[in-house]
Parts: structure tokens; C-alpha cells; sequence
């Protein structure tokens, strides 16, 4: 094994739908140890499963797995693989901290399926002896070196772009270096991670952009992070702003949000839109 810490960035694979994207990661601790973050859409299933099999061999045990919230783009992978592939994996700890249904129901009811899946898929995992974590802030799980610590949760006082803001914000150490992942946090999501979370905990070295780059958080939540780097969970067309009239032509904001990142003096950027990236930490920033 490698004496460093890996983080796998998965490319997307739902090959026959363009205008859908995804975020999914796996992070591979010096001795081994698993760490997923979501996973992606249920075409991206297959892709998975073999990324996981090539780095772990048969029956990969994943010893953690985050779901920053219910959205199939986040989830789909992880409800895909107990469906089919229930006796080939195995996981450590469930981290989630998802709405109540009734809540998603009323204020974004075409995604309450995501936590009705969920429910329906809670006997298979115990079955599969997963500990189920309902993650809050504060907690803080440690992994052979890494640890992980809830920064925020979702706040049913948030009922504008619901599912969204309800994403998990957490921060990962490894390596010496830092990492803040935000699902597809809203801005008022990220207003209210600004006024509660204290500012050291937000700085980090890399930062995953919320919401795949676009109408995620304010610029004002990025000048907290001050990140070195960014990890851009978005594909071309999205990346481009482009729906099929040319580059900048639709209403996506990604164009602007990368143009904030560049006066913010970002020079390190990785994009799924590129492939699967491997970032190994320490990562040498110059």
C-alpha cells in the first residue's frame, strides 16, 4: 500500500443523459482504508463498482460512506449497489443527515423519493451489519489518520431550494492538509454555515464547489474558505455554460463562479469534467 493519503474523484458515466451530473469520491487512507463521499446517478453504478473492485479486489469493504444529502445525482450509486449488488460490498458506517420526508414532501416533493429509497434500503444495510450514523454537528469520525468533522447539518427553517440546503458541510484533515466538502449547498445554507461555523474551520486547502459549481454559495462563503484549490464535480456542458448555443450562452452560473475563483487567486482546479482525478496528499501547491 502507499504511505499517502489518495483521494479518488470519480468521472461520470451516465452515458445517454447530457444534461445530468454527479459527485462522487473515494478517499484511500495510507493503510488501505475506504472513505466514500455520495457516489453519483444510477448509470454510474457500473463504473463504480469496478473503480472499487480494481483498487480493493472482490467484496470491497468501504469503511465509511458520507451522503451530503437526497439528491440521485449524490445517492443513486449507493441505493444501486445494494439492489444489485448487495452480497459484493460491505459497508463500515452510514453518515447521513437527511430532512424528515414530510418536510421534502412539502417543499421539494419531487426529490422525497430519495429519502423514501433511503428508508426502504435501511434493513438491507443492517442486514449487511452497517452501522447507521445520523451525523450532527460537532461529531467527528477518525479513520486511520484522517479525520472528518461535521460542520453543519440540514435546518428545517431553510425551506427555499430545501433539498439543496440541506447538505452536510464537513471538513476533512489527512495528510496535514484540508478539504471541505459541501454537497449542493444554497446560498442560505452557506449564509448560515458562515454565521455559525468559525472561520478557521472553513479555511482549507481544497474546497468542493457547491452545488457543481453553480448557484451554490455566495462568493463571500469561497473569501472564507480561501482554498488553494478547487474540486469541480461538473461536467462540460456545465463547466462551459453551454446547453447547446455555444460557450456562455445559457443561464448556468459556472462561468461567473470560476471567475470569481480566479480573482480569488485560485491557480489549482480539478474537474471530473476531465476524467477521474487522483490527488494524492500532501498535495505540493507551489
Amino acid at each position: 500500500m502507499s504511505n499517502s493519503v489518495r483521494i479518488h474523484f470519480l468521472a461520470q458515466k451516465s452515458d445517454g443523459r447530457p444534461r445530468t451530473q454527479m459527485m462522487s469520491f473515494l478517499i484511500v487512507t495510507e493503510n488501505g482504508k475506504v472513505i466514500a463521499v455520495d457516489g453519483g446517478n444510477k448509470q454510474d453504478t457500473e463504473y463504480f463498482h469496478g473503480y472499487i473492485e480494481a483498487l480493493l479486489g472482490p467484496c470491497p469493504h468501504i469503511d465509511l460512506w458520507f451522503l451530503t444529502h437526497p439528491h440521485d445525482d449524490h445517492t443513486d450509486v449507493l441505493y444501486e449497489m445494494l439492489r444489485r449488488f448487495p452480497d459484493d460490498f460491505t459497508v463500515g458506517k452510514l453518515i447521513y443527515s437527511f430532512p424528515p420526508f414530510d418536510f421534502i414532501d412539502r417543499y421539494e416533493n419531487h426529490e422525497a423519493h430519495t429519502i423514501a429509497e433511503l428508508e426502504e434500503l435501511i434493513p438491507v444495510l443492517r442486514a449487511k451489519g452497517t452501522e447507521l450514523c445520523e451525523a450532527k454537528a460537532g461529531d467527528v469520525y477518525a479513520l486511520d489518520g484522517v479525520t472528518f468533522e461535521i460542520l453543519r447539518t440540514y435546518d428545517t427553517a431553510i425551506t427555499g431550494n430545501a433539498c439543496n440546503n440541506a447538505s452536510m458541510v464537513f471538513r476533512m484533515e489527512a495528510s496535514g492538509q484540508s478539504v471541505l466538502f459541501t454537497g449542493d449547498l444554497g446560498v442560505e445554507g452557506g449564509e448560515q454555515t458562515l454565521r455559525d461555523v468559525p472561520g478557521e474551520k472553513l479555511r482549507c486547502d481544497f474546497v468542493q464547489m457547491a452545488h457543481h459549481g453553480q448557484n451554490g454559495t455566495s462568493r463571500r462563503f469561497y473569501e472564507a474558505c480561501a482554498p488553494k484549490a478547487c474540486l469541480w464535480a461538473t461536467p462540460i456542458w456545465l463547466w462551459n455554460n453551454d446547453a447547446g448555443g455555444g460557450y456562455n450562452t445559457h443561464n448556468w452560473q459556472t462561468v461567473i463562479v470560476r471567475g470569481w475563483m480566479e480573482e480569488l487567486g485560485v491557480k489549482h482546479h480539478f474537474a471530473n469534467k476531465d476524467g477521474t482525478q487522483v490527488i494524492e496528499l500532501p498535495y505540493p501547491f507551489e
